[in-house]
């Protein structure tokens, strides 16, 4: 399978988003990855619903909601709202994760969940076989443009293998960090999606960055 590329536009131009989304709808981009924080779960606030909404409006490609927040459950049909074909929620606010994960799929959508750089891949054992993908953080989450902790490549060879003892079909994501030479580790470990924010909208070239980092695959 080829690798999949979700741009992150936390990294975006919003003086100039619709040019900024513009240039994701015609590069090979596979999703539109979307990171929403609340300034209680991770220390940053990034941006809500009506600026979703436009983003939907605008895309052509597929959406990766990614909550950072506290009590992402009450939000389930305002994302569904948006179109978005994926809801990613984190393992670490969530106590009742199998629920969380069973209403995302009953509203239609595919239900992810993400771990922190410290949470441990085995806590993850008995949800992997519901859920469609996996994101590992290689980052602290809350901000954009941060450095990269080598330790995900690790985590990510392990949780292939749990994946594979478990039999699960889940797709493994990596967002924070991600760059070509931080994601060609990734993928070799066996990563099927890379976020990438900074290096993509950083890039003289954002469409041609794509292009390089899809042939990681």
């Amino acid at each position: 399978m080829a690798i999949i590329i979700s741009p992150s536009i936390l990294s975006a131009d919003f003086g100039h988003l619709a040019d900024d989304i513009d240039i994701l709808n015609r590069s090979e981009a596979d999703w539109i990855h979307c990171d929403i924080m609340d300034g209680v779960f991770v220390p940053n606030i990034s941006f809500g619903f009506p600026i979703l909404k436009h983003v939907a409006r605008l895309s052509q490609k597929p959406l990766d909601v990614h909550l950072m927040i506290v009590q992402p459950e009450k939000f389930i049909a305002e994302v569904k709202a948006l179109g978005a074909e994926i809801m990613n929620v984190h393992y670490e606010v969530c106590p009742h994760l199998n629920r969380v994960v069973q209403q995302i799929k009953e509203a239609g959508m595919l239900p992810a969940v993400t771990i922190n750089p410290a949470t441990p891949v085995s806590v993850l054992r008995d949800i992997v076989n519901d859920v469609h993908m996996i994101l590992v953080m290689g980052v602290n989450p809350g901000f954009g443009g941060q450095s990269f902790i080598p330790r995900t490549v690790e985590k990510v060879r392990e949780l292939r293998d749990l994946l594979d003892e478990m039999g699960s079909n889940a797709l493994i994501e990596v967002d924070g960090g991600v760059n070509l030479t931080t994601g060609s580790r990734l993928v070799e470990a066996g990563a099927d999606a890379l976020v990438a924010g900074n290096a993509v909208f950083s890039a003289a070239d954002p469409e041609s960055m794509i292009h390089q980092l899809k042939d990681l695959g």
